[in-house]
């Protein structure tokens, strides 16, 4: 059965459109367990599900092919060839060094109108996870506000090809991932939202190195619970 945070990404009608949502949502699910390694996906199944037509879904399953999370066999199909607890850990100590080195740059580089925006994305979270620690709220306020503020950060660096790279990590492991992980204890999230409270000071004091220290320890602390999550799926499911 599908994680009802994969189901809360919308289809667009338009083709190339559907194909880049159809990659984000079987994205997630094979991340976060929904689709054990082995499981085969059939175009036919999956089109009526989203509500499009076979053609996004088959160019999304060459999509997932190049990333490594599916495998496409000639005459048989498409089947999940899954990360394994490794990649996702190397992917996100990849992505620790890159936004701790975005963390530096922009502690020097960062104008007034950035450390606003900076702010004001620091403000935004910190709300997203009071609301949803407190009460029932919608699931996808907390990884659209996690996003902005990571966005800003990466915008403040100067560096656009810095700036692309991380952004191409971030493709291959969806934000619901990390939500995935996070939501399971409010304390998870008010510890997430303190480490972006951590960058933001940093920054604002100028001191680059701490900052870098900062948003590292911020994406590595996240990869840990990505990881550890994606095991416990995978160990019950094989239970």
């Amino acid at each position: 059965m599908a994680n009802p945070v994969s189901c809360l990404i919308p289809i667009r009608q338009d083709s190339a459109a559907a194909c880049d949502d159809l990659v984000t949502a079987l994205q997630n699910r094979i991340l976060v367990g929904d689709y054990p390694a082995g499981t085969r996906l059939r175009q036919e199944l999956l089109a009526a599900e989203f509500g499009v037509s076979r053609m996004p879904v088959r160019e999304a399953l060459h999509k997932l092919e190049a990333l490594g999370l599916v495998e496409i066999m000639p005459r048989r199909g498409a089947f999940i060839r899954g990360p394994g607890t490794e990649e996702i850990r190397e992917a996100y100590v990849v992505r620790a060094e890159l936004e701790g080195l975005a963390a530096e740059l922009a502690a020097g580089l960062i104008d007034d109108s950035g450390l606003a925006a900076l702010r004001e994305a620091a403000v935004l979270f910190r709300v997203a996870v009071d609301e949803f620690t407190s009460r029932p709220a919608d699931p996808a306020t907390w990884p659209e506000a996690n996003d902005r503020f990571h966005q800003v950060l990466l915008t403040a660096c100067g560096n656009r090809r810095l700036r692309e790279t991380v952004l191409l990590i971030h493709g291959s492991f969806p934000r619901n991932l990390t939500w995935a992980a996070l939501s399971e204890s409010s304390n998870l999230l008010r510890r997430n939202a303190a480490g972006h409270q951590d960058i933001l000071a940093a920054i604002e004091a100028g001191d680059a190195a701490a900052a870098r220290t900062a948003a590292k320890s911020h994406v590595l602390r996240s990869g840990e619970l990505v990881v550890a999550r994606y095991q416990r799926s995978r160990d019950g499911r094989m239970s």
